[in-house]
């Protein structure tokens, strides 16, 4: 139960549904509801689709690549650590990916479809969340039904996101703005203990195993 809640709440902090929602409301100004329907749900499925291939197939990287477990976790731990420190310190999701897609709009060549970029990647499908993917997943810690676990956890956060974009407008009028970016660095905040402790584990792992 303790390693479904981490998976639940380490998802949940780097998927970060809660920060999609003012770039969903930026992205779909003046939009149909059919339309803002159609976008929340081909962002859901983008996302899903992505994460899955990590799920699936970022363990056979990491083999062909020749890299030790707890290695690749030491790294992913850092990585997602200074993730979370940009969370807390840095940008919130709203801010820095609604500036980029206000610097896309200027270049209407250029411009992708709104659901893939940035809703599902990389503010769903973020690299935070495919890495931690990976981590969560690894085929010599756990079994085919830890990583399916895994996998209904993942979707089961990217369907709450869907719902919370379907519910963005109500939402953000409630929380606002800035209530969005203190709500991204309470995630940051815990994600940095999650990654301080994937790095601790696979360090102590490294000193009394001497397996990298």
């Amino acid at each position: 139960m303790h390693g479904i809640l981490e998976q639940i709440v380490t998802l949940w902090v780097v998927i970060d549904p809660i920060g999609t929602i003012p770039v969903f409301i930026a992205i779909t100004a003046g939009a149909s509801a059919a339309l803002r329907r159609r976008i929340a749900l081909q962002a859901a499925m983008v996302s899903a689709i992505v994460l899955l291939f990590f799920l699936i197939f970022g363990q056979i990287l990491i083999d062909a690549l020749g890299i030790g477990l707890n290695s690749f976790q030491v790294a992913g731990g850092i990585v997602l650590f200074l993730f979370a420190l940009t969370m807390i310190f840095g940008e919130s999701k709203t801010e820095s990916e609604q500036r980029a897609l206000s610097d896309m709009v200027g270049d209407k060549q250029r411009m992708p479809n709104p659901a893939i970029f940035p809703l599902a990647v990389p503010s769903l499908a973020s690299p935070g969340a495919m890495l931690a993917i990976v981590i969560l997943t690894d085929n010599k810690r756990f079994s085919v039904s830890d990583q399916a676990i895994t996998g209904v956890v993942m979707l089961g956060v990217i369907a709450a996101a869907y719902l919370l974009m379907r519910l963005a407008e109500p939402i953000i009028r409630l929380i606002g703005e800035a209530g969005s970016a203190i709500v991204s660095r309470v995630m940051g905040m815990i994600l940095a203990s999650v990654a301080a402790n994937a790095v601790l584990t696979a360090l102590l792992h490294i000193i009394t195993t001497g397996e990298l």
